[in-house]
């Protein structure tokens, strides 16, 4: 399934999409900015979902929310669950910047802090042993070799490990012009009441957008993962891990907000940009692979526990109690691997 791989550096896909109804979308919005709206030598272009987001998005296919466990078809994978009260909190797969997590690295139980902080021995000076670095991520967090990790902390090698994502993807659209609309939020007891408190009828602008074309950009940087070092069985698990979150993605739910519900316009044959020709395994062929590749490497992987116990305080609770305003003065977010 995967030979012909072998002599790639990358895998790429260009995946065309469309509204599951009618013509408009809603694009990904920022602060300050709204729609990421740009022009190219070939026109005017939006972004539709960014990377991060679609970082996301492929992580939450292998999550059973229901179960709050990796899906059936990944036992096995490692990950590290996160307990509070005896009752589960989040989980390494769900969080922002996965076992650089406060939740198990701030709180006041440091056992798994410890465990990491010993595991990474070794490298707190000179060049990084990155074979190293990806042998510990693989026994803890497998996912933190497919999506990029940013250990940050001080205490962990001075706070300088990090790895790139080696699957990225993002959504954008071509050709784009902006479907201008609007309606009222009604208050039919008191129309005109006084809106700041929430009453009265209130008219508002709204922008959708439709495009020429909606295309799903993926990248899998093989390279990467070859240069962890880590052998041709784990090797073939990561890439196999990746196809998978791709799979399901295109195979089920790209409904990215209320008014952006998209789908592929060929879901059953997606074909590589390059290497050309490379088909998008189907995910009774992925998860048949998957099974015996998780097999293999089974003995590298563990599925950890730990607890966070702490006060969940506010922001700005946090920032009294250290004589701060509780305001975020500079609006500076955190940066992602």
């Amino acid at each position: 399934m995967l030979d012909v791989l072998k002599s790639s550096s990358r895998l790429l896909f260009s995946v065309e999409l469309q509204p599951v109804q009618g013509d408009r979308f809603q694009p990904t919005g920022f602060p300050s900015l709204g729609a990421a709206s740009y022009q190219t030598r070939q026109g005017s272009k939006l972004l539709v979902e960014s990377v991060q987001s679609m970082a996301n998005r492929l992580e939450s296919t292998c999550w059973d929310f229901e179960h709050n466990q990796p899906v059936p078809a990944l036992a096995g994978i490692s990950h590290v669950t996160v307990l509070r009260k005896g009752e589960f909190l989040t989980d390494s797969m769900l969080e922002a910047h996965r076992i650089n997590s406060p939740y198990l690295l701030e709180g006041s139980d440091k056992s798994f802090s410890n465990g990491l902080k010993t595991a990474l021995g070794g490298l707190e000076e000179g060049p990084v042993n990155r074979r190293k670095l990806a042998e510990v991520l693989l026994r803890y967090d497998v996912g933190s070799l497919i999506h990029g990790v940013f250990l940050a902390k001080k205490e962990l090698a001075g706070g300088r490990l990090r790895v790139s994502r080696a699957l990225s993807a993002f959504i954008e659209a071509s050709g784009v012009r902006v479907a201008a609309s609007g309606g009222v939020k009604n208050d039919h007891v008191n129309p005109s009441g006084v809106t700041k408190d929430g009453y009265g009828n209130v008219p508002f602008a709204r922008d959708e957008y439709v495009a020429d074309s909606i295309v799903c950009h993926v990248s899998l940087d093989l390279a990467q993962i070859r240069g962890y070092g880590l052998g041709e069985k784990v090797e073939q698990l990561l890439i196999l891990l990746s196809l998978y979150r791709l799979r399901r993605l295109f195979d089920g739910d790209l409904r990215l907000r209320t008014a952006c519900d998209l789908e592929p316009i060929d879901r059953s044959s997606i074909t590589a940009v390059r290497p050309t020709g490379f088909q998008l395994p189907l995910l009774s062929e992925l998860e048949a692979a998957l099974k015996s590749s998780l097999s293999a490497c089974s003995d590298l992987m563990v599925a950890s526990t730990a607890s966070y116990n702490d006060v969940l305080a506010k922001g700005k609770d946090a920032d009294k109690a250290a004589g701060g305003t509780g305001d975020d003065e500079d609006g500076s977010e955190a940066t992602e691997a």
